[in-house]
C-alpha cells in the first residue's frame, strides 16, 4: 500500500472509531484528524469533507466487489461480496446510512450502482441506453439502495444471501435482457 493510501485508511480508521461513540453528524473533522494523528490540511488535501472520507471508504470497500463481473463473475457473486463487506462493517455502515447531509452515503450508494450498471450495460450491448432502459435502471437502483438502507438500518434480518436473491428477483425483464 502506498503512504498515501495508508493516510487515507488512518482517517477511515479514526472515523469507524469515532462512529462507534456519536452519530456521524455530530463527529468532526478536528476529531477525525486529532483520533488519526494528522493534521487538517491532511485531511483536506484529500477530503471535501467527512461525508466524502466515508464514500471513499465505502467505495474501497464495496465496489471492489464490482470488479468481479467485470472480470467474467456473475451479478450474484459481486452482490454476495457487496453484502459481505457491509455485514462485516456494519456498525460504520448503519451509522453512514442514517445521516441525512447533501453529500451522504445513500446518494453515494445509487450515484455508484447507477454509474456501474450503466456502464456494464453499455459494454453488454454497444449501445447507450434507451429512455426506457434508463428509467428502469434508476428505478432499480434507487430500489436496491433503499432495501439495502433498510436492511442495514434493521440489523441484517434476513441473511445476506436472501437480500441478494431478492435484488436479483426484482429485476425488471427488460433491464435483465441487457444485463445477463
Amino acid at each position: 500500500m502506498m503512504k498515501n493510501e495508508e493516510t487515507l485508511f488512518l482517517f477511515a480508521k479514526a472515523i469507524k472509531s469515532l462512529i462507534k461513540k456519536q452519530p456521524l453528524d455530530k463527529i468532526t473533522v478536528t476529531d477525525i484528524v486529532s483520533t488519526a494523528g494528522k493534521t487538517r490540511q491532511t485531511f483536506y488535501r484529500h477530503f471535501q469533507d467527512k461525508y466524502d472520507l466515508v464514500n471513499w471508504y465505502f467505495e474501497k470497500l464495496v465496489l471492489k466487489s464490482f470488479e468481479e463481473m467485470n472480470q467474467g463473475g456473475t451479478l450474484q457473486e459481486a452482490l454476495n461480496l457487496k453484502f459481505a463487506f457491509i455485514e462485516q462493517e456494519h456498525p460504520f455502515f448503519k451509522e453512514a446510512f442514517k445521516s441525512n447531509d447533501y453529500n451522504n452515503l445513500i446518494h453515494y450508494d445509487f450515484c455508484c450502482i447507477y454509474d456501474f450498471y450503466k456502464e456494464y450495460i453499455h459494454k453488454n450491448t454497444g449501445k447507450t441506453l434507451s429512455s426506457d432502459i434508463d428509467f428502469l435502471l434508476k428505478m432499480y437502483c434507487r430500489g436496491s439502495v433503499d432495501m439495502t438502507v433498510e436492511w442495514v438500518l434493521n440489523d441484517m434480518p434476513i441473511s445476506k444471501e436472501d437480500i441478494v436473491t431478492y435484488l436479483i428477483e426484482a429485476i425488471p425483464d427488460k433491464l435483465k435482457e441487457c444485463m445477463m
